[in-house]
Formats: C-alpha cells, structure tokens, sequence
C-alpha cells in the first residue's frame, strides 16, 4: 500500500543499502507521546503473537523493535526513545516502554505498565497493572511485578519472586526465589 513502507535494516555482513525488514512495516498512522512521534506497525507475515496483516503497537524508530525473532508490540502499547523489544518479548496493551529500557528474552510487559530509563525486563519475567519499573532495575527469572508496584533505583528482582500492592523497591534490594511482596 502506498501509505506503508518496509523498513530498511542494516546487519552485520549485509548487501550495500541493507536488506528488507519481513517481519513489520511502519505504517502511515502517527501519534506524538511526550514529544516523539510515533508510527503503528503492522505485520508482514504471521508471527507468534501477530498474523499478517494486523496491525500492532507504536514505535519511534525501527531500533525500537527487533526485526527478527518473535518480538512484538501489540494493542496500544508503545515504545519509544532508545528503548528496545527484541528476542521474543512482547509489549501489549497500554503498556510504555522508554528511555534506554530493554524487553528480552520471552518477557511480556502488558495492561498500562511503565518501563524507562535503564530498566531491564528480561528472561520469563511478567510486569502488569500499572507497576513502574525505572532507574538500573531489573527483572528477571520468572519473577512477577504487578498492581501498582514501583521498583526504581538499583533494585533487582529474580527467580519466582512476586512484587505487587503498592510495594516500593528503591534502594540497592536484591529479590530472588519464592518470595511474596504485597504493600
């Protein structure tokens, strides 16, 4: 369609001018979030969490979202700035991902969660509701950060660890195994 382009993507040994990004394109639709324009993507061939044709979230630049591997941005869920999707994580709903934020692994960070600055969502790690995930944190493992849960600063959650309520993690805490945090 002319209103949809495919994205041009340079790889480590490529032809002169990259090669063609099969997975998405960018299309024409635009939204400006927090003064970064935004386009939604659709998919050019079915994929784990999209079939062809169906259009998916918002990204700024196609550094936002990686063109091979199962990644996605689905629904309303945007990502922006220097942050990144890849491997086979998903963003979806209303979630945001910012900053120099990166989603890995199989992570899925969903529903009007917020993910920014150097934060790292990674592994089978699961972040919903409205929890904020800022600042070096990271969660891994198969921990699970939901409600309203806020986790900022140099904080690490790991293994099956459950963080959610309106429980604040802020200063160097380091939670791992089967441990429950509800405020």
């Amino acid at each position: 369609m002319k209103d949809e382009q495919p994205l041009h993507v340079r790889r480590g040994t490529h032809r002169p001018g990259g090669c063609v990004n099969d997975k998405y394109t960018l299309s024409a639709e635009t939204r400006t979030v927090s003064g970064h324009t935004l386009r939604r993507i659709k998919a050019l061939k079915n994929l784990a969490y999209a079939r062809a044709g169906q259009l998916g979230g918002w990204i700024e630049t196609p550094r936002n979202l990686a063109p091979s591997g199962a990644a996605w941005v689905a629904e309303d869920a945007q990502v922006y700035g220097a942050a990144q999707v890849l491997e086979d994580a998903l963003v979806f709903g209303e979630a945001t991902v910012s900053g120099t934020a990166r989603i890995t692994g199989s992570a899925r960070v969903g529903d009007k969660a917020w993910i920014s600055e150097r934060a790292s969502v990674t592994d089978d790690a699961l972040v919903t509701g409205k929890a904020r995930i800022c600042g070096h944190a990271l969660v891994g493992g198969s921990a699970w950060v939901g409600d309203h849960a806020w986790i900022a600063g140099t904080v690490g959650v790991f293994g099956y660890a459950r963080v959610r309520g309106r429980t604040r993690l802020d200063a160097n805490e380091w939670i791992s195994g089967e441990v429950m945090m509800a405020g």
